[in-house]
């Protein structure tokens, strides 16, 4: 049997050599650990510190920035908030004694070493983080971005990735109601998988992970411990990846969707029959986690005897039952007059179990192995007061240079051939082609309250069937964007996750992020990183909406070239009853298109600028965060009185790609004239279609609502265009989508062009 290092064998040795650095930790690191604790770590407790003060656990380099979204805050904006950050999850009031729980985290690392696996336990960890907070998950989404579509490597990465997510999804039977996939050779070595999970409970079915009650039981359920993804959070996820390839290879983690649908089941009843004080999920450090924030959180001591934990693999040291990333285990604090009743609910869904060991009040965290002690820490030294850095920040010396490369200068086609030309090589590229090569693998109406999903704007839950009442959630970002102005960028992101849920009908109410940028021990990301804190912290206060958690991931990058700075941001929207929801395709003919707000000459870092020019430069759409408040307070009205028939947001690819997507969701043609928005905005054909302006949205009015509608607009001071009208097709001719004096295209030309390009990539779609 293994030897532990025993706490009073590191009294008495300390001048034993430990291997600090393979953990990831860094001498002066290593040197704070040995005066906290007074003598040199045990083994037992190096591994732990080690995972838990990573920078994937502990926000070392961030959290100094993401203090804001705590700060910027008032009274309104946390009036519907029931759970804040800090927690496993955000949770919000919607209404009803209805509440949501959700959000979204990175398992970029691991989806690049072994795709499938990580991306399937990607979806298992975050919906272990719902059901920890009481409530039973309802949906999951994924937001991916792989390297060049043409690069050998990365369909590897894409199938993998998308098998994974939907193998997992699929298994769980959640459905998959949106996300975004992007490619571009930026990401090549450094994919990223970002998951996120909603959930759904009652008030009064709101749980805590903490140890409280001196004498409560420690309870370990769930799936065996093993050998996979030990060292995952603190060497995985925290360290860059070098030319040839990662510096250390951990055990990716292995997911059992079979195995968390029962645990999700069990947890369910258990919390139903009041059996547990709370439930922490083992995702990230594994039990060093769950036992660490358990105490720190709640009366602050805890014993364990580690030899109890049920082992796949019985050659498994202490160290490594630490540090284990195992996935489907949870870990329970029970009253001892519970147990019994704990054990048969556990019994009766065949999940393993074993009894850890107890709550004390003695403010350690007091760990043995086969009656040795190996672990005596207070916890919070381990969970909570990490270390804290304030890493150097600088000014990117290549920026000033890339935002005076304007998109604006390169040259726009004014002849309807190149135009037409322009528009079909934008609808077809990699990523604004159509995405059900991925989508089709996942399941969106499994359980039956799916109101909206792909394409839609944004995904739309119904959480009570009697008054209808629901969610609808999307998520966005763009790395294009960020690289020129990575404040502007996160502000980008914010506003057009915010008017997608807008356009469902939906009122916008939270915000979750993932944070995802190169080496915080980089300067120039680190200013990144700040600018776009401030930047989305702001926006929030703004827009009034709280950021209720999230997720950094840093050391996204290859060598020593970080990715873009990607900072994803979901937002979640309440609508009163799903049945007023509002589609993102026009469903009828002879109805009235509208163009809500104003195009600008912006093309810089544009989908047109990309895909036609290869080109990245200048500065990004500006964004007025109060014109956007205006426009989904306008799309509110307009959907709770009936008067829009459809509304779809204008982001990447501008008025072209809206038109375009309209048109192609249920095969109902337009004729659409850009004479007066080229009048009035003082624009050129090019950009009106190719603009990127935010603070759009095209909708379509039936002819018996126009005048309404107008009055709406105007009642509300917001600039409104009538740009269209609806065309079904007659027996003679195809239906299509005119755009007047320029050029036509069938949407069988749209669709074929849309629809080709994944599929050459990667292969035949699923049908």
């Amino acid at each position: 049997m293994h030897v532990a290092d025993t706490v009073q064998n590191a009294a008495s040795t300390p001048e034993k050599e430990q291997p600090y650095a393979a953990l990831g930790l860094k001498p002066d690191e290593y040197a704070s650990i040995k005066e906290i604790l007074g003598r040199r770590p045990t083994s037992g407790e190096l591994a732990m510190y080690s995972v838990m003060w990573s920078e994937h656990c502990s926000y070392k380099s961030s959290k100094k920035y993401l203090r804001q979204f705590g700060q910027k805050v008032t009274p309104e904006m946390t009036k519907n908030l029931m759970v804040g950050m800090g927690e496993n999850a955000g949770v919000v009031d919607v209404g009803e004694g209805w509440a949501v729980t959700f959000k979204v985290e990175s398992h970029n690392h691991p989806s690049y070493i072994e795709p499938f696996q990580g991306a399937a336990t990607g979806v298992g960890g975050i919906v272990r983080d719902i059901i920890s907070m009481g409530a039973r998950p309802v949906a999951v989404m994924d937001q991916l971005r792989f390297g060049s579509p043409e690069h050998p490597d990365t369909a590897r990465v894409v199938h993998g990735v998308t098998s994974g997510i939907s193998f997992y999804g699929n298994c769980l039977g959640l459905p998959n109601i949106g996300g975004e996939t992007y490619f571009d050779p930026v990401y090549q070595g450094n994919p990223l998988v970002n998951a996120l999970s909603v959930g759904v409970l009652r008030h009064e079915d709101l749980h805590l992970a903490n140890a409280t009650g001196v004498g409560n039981k420690v309870v370990l359920f769930g799936a065996r411990t093993g050998g996979d993804g030990i060292g995952g959070a603190s060497i995985l996820a925290s360290d860059t990846f070098a030319d040839g390839g990662p510096t250390k290879r951990p055990a990716v983690q292995v997911g059992d969707p079979f195995a968390e649908k029962v645990l999700i089941e069990c947890c369910l009843e258990l919390y139903r029959e009041k059996l547990v004080e709370g439930i922490q999920d083992l995702g990230a450090a594994g039990i060093s986690c769950a036992t660490s924030e358990l105490a720190s959180n709640g009366d602050g001591g805890m014993y364990i005897q580690l030899e109890k934990v049920l082992l796949r693999d019985p050659t498994l040291t202490a160290e490594e039952i630490l540090m284990s990333e195992s996935q489907e285990r949870m870990m329970a604090v029970v009253e001892p007059s519970k147990l019994d009743a704990f054990l048969e609910v556990v019994k009766k869904w065949d999940v393993e179990t074993s009894v850890l060991g107890e709550v004390t009040d003695t403010g350690r965290l007091v760990i043995d192995w086969h009656g040795e002690e190996i672990v005596n820490v207070d916890p919070r030294t381990v969970a909570v007061d990490g270390p804290v850095y304030d890493r150097p920040v600088a000014y990117p010396t290549w920026i000033d240079a890339l935002q005076a490369d304007t998109a604006e200068a390169l040259p726009r086609p004014t002849d309807p051939a190149t135009l037409r030309e322009q528009f079909l090589k934008l609808l077809g590229s990699a990523n604004l082609a159509d995405k059900s090569w991925i989508t089709n693998q996942y399941d969106y109406y499994v359980l039956g309250n799916t109101a909206l999903a792909f394409p839609d704007d944004a995904g739309m839950i119904r959480v009570d069937e009697e008054t209808g009442l629901g969610f609808s959630i999307a998520t966005d970002a763009n790395g294009r964007y960020c690289q020129l102005d990575p404040r502007q960028g996160a502000r980008l992101a914010l506003a057009e996750a915010y008017r997608n849920v807008a356009v469902t009908g939906a009122v916008p109410a939270a915000v979750t992020d993932c944070l995802n940028f190169g080496s915080p021990e980089n300067p120039e990301v680190m200013w990144q990183f700040s600018e776009a804190v401030e930047g989305l912290s702001d926006g929030c206060l703004e827009l009034g909406i709280p950021v209720t958690g999230g997720n950094v991931s840093f050391y996204n990058q290859t060598g020593d070239v970080p990715i873009f700075p990607t900072p994803v941001v979901g937002v979640l929207g309440v609508i009163d009853d799903v049945a007023r929801r509002v589609p993102s395709g026009w469903q009828d003919e002879g109805d009235n298109i509208y163009l809500l707000g104003v195009t600008a000459n912006e093309l810089s870092g544009s989908a047109w600028a990309g895909t036609i020019h290869g080109h990245l430069g200048g500065l990004p759409p500006r964004v007025d965060l109060q014109a956007e408040k205006d426009l989904a307070g306008l799309l509110h009205a307009g959907a709770q009185s009936s008067l829009i028939g459809s509304a779809h947001d204008l982001a990447d690819g501008g008025l072209a790609q809206a038109l375009a997507e309209s048109v192609m969701r249920f095969g109902v043609g337009a004729r659409v004239w850009l004479g007066e928005i080229m009048d009035r905005d003082g624009v050129d054909a090019s950009t009106a279609l190719f603009s990127e302006s935010t603070g759009r949205v095209i909708v379509s009015v039936p002819r018996e609502d126009d005048v309404k509608f107008r009055g709406l607009c105007e009642g509300r001071g917001y600039p409104v265009l009538r740009i269209g009208v609806t065309v079904k097709a007659d027996a003679g001719t195809p239906a299509s989508l005119e755009i007047q004096d320029q050029f036509t295209l069938t949407v069988d030309e749209l669709r074929s062009t849309h629809r080709a390009t994944l599929p050459a990539l990667f292969g035949p779609t699923v049908g």
